[in-house]
């Protein structure tokens, strides 16, 4: 979309001063449905490559990990699973505000009589709802593949919602605070690769530098939350307290995400 000029702009945001603004439900029920609709058609491709891809990674990991080795069984099988989420909620959103950033189409939005905060929370959570089909296949599968216990699979799925939410909130924070399209894009794939490495080799596993930078990252206590699971007995209170680290995450990574979008309309 072309910037428009400044005369123009102004117009329309004196405009949309007057006009009632929508309320903050409905602004997200529209965002969110729109966006949703948009990547369903533009996105289903890259969700049966992004799921592929994991199960490949299971499959490919299964030869080099004995049957007893229930630690790295369980920490493959919860990584990869995140990795679908990471490759949409991360990635794809990275490039999606980096374009239109970089194409100036953010100016639509602004001139919306909606809250902006509700185009970064329902765009990024129509990338997260995206996610949740891939997630819930790859669990299934590896554990099916690994021999894990299936009794608490079920983990899987608010493992995968929260780390939506968690990685949608920072692909977002990406997209917009880079100055170029071109940079987004390569944020968004090294923040992807840094969740797979991350995210499949047991803590245990890692150099103390690289356990330091896995808690930078905002999924990785969801994942150990659902290799405990598959390991064996349930830890709930351990379970909702990463769980509730990761929204809190997601929840800074949305409002900064949402200051982003305001600075890069009125740039």
């Amino acid at each position: 979309m072309t910037h428009l000029p400044d005369t123009e702009q102004s117009d329309i945001q004196r405009a949309t001063s007057l006009a009632p603004r929508t309320t903050w439900p409905a602004a997200l029920s529209a965002v969110y449905t729109g966006q949703l609709a948009r990547v369903r058609v533009a996105r289903a491709p890259l969700l049966f490559v992004a799921t592929l891809q994991s199960v490949g990674i299971l499959l490919l990991l299964r030869g080099v990990v004995h049957t007893s080795d229930r630690q790295t069984a369980a920490a493959i099988v919860a990584g990869s699973s995140v990795l679908v989420v990471a490759f949409v909620a991360l990635n794809l959103l990275a490039q999606r505000f980096g374009a239109l950033r970089a194409a100036r189409a953010l100016d639509y939005y602004a001139a919306l009589p909606i809250p902006l905060p509700a185009v970064v929370l329902g765009t990024a959570a129509s990338y997260a709802t995206f996610t949740l089909p891939g997630a819930l296949v790859t669990a299934v599968v590896g554990v099916a593949v690994y021999g894990l216990p299936a009794a608490h699979l079920w983990v899987a799925l608010p493992v995968a919602v929260c780390c939506g939410v968690a990685l949608a909130g920072l692909g977002a924070a990406l997209g917009l605070a880079l100055p170029r399209a071109e940079l987004a894009t390569v944020a968004g794939q090294l923040g992807m690769t840094a969740v797979l490495f991350l995210g499949v080799i047991p803590p245990s596993h890692l150099p103390v530098a690289a356990r330091v930078a896995r808690d930078f990252v905002p999924s990785m206590l969801a994942v150990d939350a659902l290799a405990h699971a598959l390991r064996g007995p349930l830890d709930p209170a351990g379970l909702v307290w990463r769980l509730a680290v990761t929204l809190a995450m997601g929840v800074v990574g949305l409002a900064v995400s949402g200051r982003l979008l305001r600075r890069a309309v009125h740039e």
